[in-house]
């Protein structure tokens, strides 16, 4: 058995399909390398203990708020007859919690590369996203899957219900502004909002999530391609459907006005909404750095940078 063990992940956005995808539209979501969670685990003389922002202690004592990690790290141990074998688990990570960027399943997929790198096992991608599933069930419920399989991905996911999660070719060129409305993001009521609009305004509504669909299609096309201007085009149409929708806020409104002003090619929120985080789409890093600025002084909380690089092999 090694001395360490480590194991990485990141964020993920949703950059089109968010909410239209539970009526059976596809979505595509996007990892972003730059935004990481780490998991290092070290051998210690006695004891299992952890350290990470939200707990400091032996991990005998996890209390419920994450009861996702208990399970994953209790099935783990089981896996790997490591109830008594000793260790420290420091996790830590850039993402924030509760703005639809994956938190939870970048944790889960980073302890479960770090606990099969500890205990010296080989891990394929498949047992990587049904092991993380233990304990995203545990926290979500009925998870799509498509969190873990970004967190855990080097390029785009693309994800049609009721069918596999599948990776999808990326060949573009630019930079992705993501901010924090400051506001944490409300997915529970903003479906439940769509789904009562669906059911007094059926028409308009699916109208809306059918356009949303045809937008998700046409932009799997533009990163296949590096169509950078279409591509910010459908996302600024796409965030038109959503404030139809209702699942906007006028913090993202606001924001989203602000980046569109300061150049970027297209923005819309990310996730489910009703807060959460904005994405912009620029060309240069010069324009993103434009959009980051305006964005912040706008009243964004935090921003982070995405860097798209051509590649012909992907």
């Amino acid at each position: 058995m090694g001395r360490t063990g480590k194991g990485i992940s990141n964020a993920k956005i949703i950059l089109l399909g968010d909410h239209s995808v539970v009526y059976g539209q596809p979505a595509i979501a996007l990892p972003l390398p730059s935004v990481t969670t780490r998991v290092t685990m070290t051998a210690i003389p006695s004891g299992q203990t952890m350290a990470s922002r939200y707990f400091d202690g032996p991990i005998a004592q996890l209390n419920h708020h994450l009861a996702g990690e208990v399970q994953l790290i209790a099935t783990l141990l089981d896996r790997f007859h490591g109830h008594n074998t000793p260790f420290h688990m420091a996790i830590s990570s850039d993402l924030p919690a509760e703005r639809g960027m994956g938190s939870s399943a970048a944790v889960a997929v980073a302890i479960t590369r770090a606990m099969y790198d500890f205990f010296d096992h080989p891990l394929t991608r498949e047992t990587l996203l049904d092991t993380a599933a233990i304990a995203e069930k545990i926290t979500h419920g009925h998870p799509s899957g498509i969190d873990a399989a970004t967190a855990s991905s080097a390029t785009p996911i693309w994800l049609l219900p009721h069918q596999a999660i599948s990776q999808i070719p990326f060949n573009l060129d630019g930079y992705l502004v993501i901010a924090d409305s400051g506001v944490k993001g409300q997915t529970g009521q903003a479906v439940a909002a769509v789904a009562r609009r669906k059911t007094v305004f059926p028409q308009v509504t699916t109208r809306q999530i059918d356009r949303l669909g045809e937008l998700t299609y046409a932009a799997r096309d533009y990163l296949a391609t590096g169509a950078i201007t279409e591509l910010g085009g459908a996302l600024t149409q796409a965030q038109a459907q959503l404030a139809g929708l209702g699942v906007s806020s006028p913090e993202l409104d606001h924001l989203i006005q602000v980046a569109l002003q300061a150049g970027a090619l297209g923005a819309k929120l990310t996730g489910g909404g009703m807060g959460g985080c904005l994405i912009a789409l620029c060309a240069t890093r010069a324009g993103a750095k434009r959009v980051q600025q305006a964005v912040l002084a706008a009243g964004a909380t935090a921003t982070w940078t995405e860097t798209f690089h051509h590649k012909e092999e992907a």
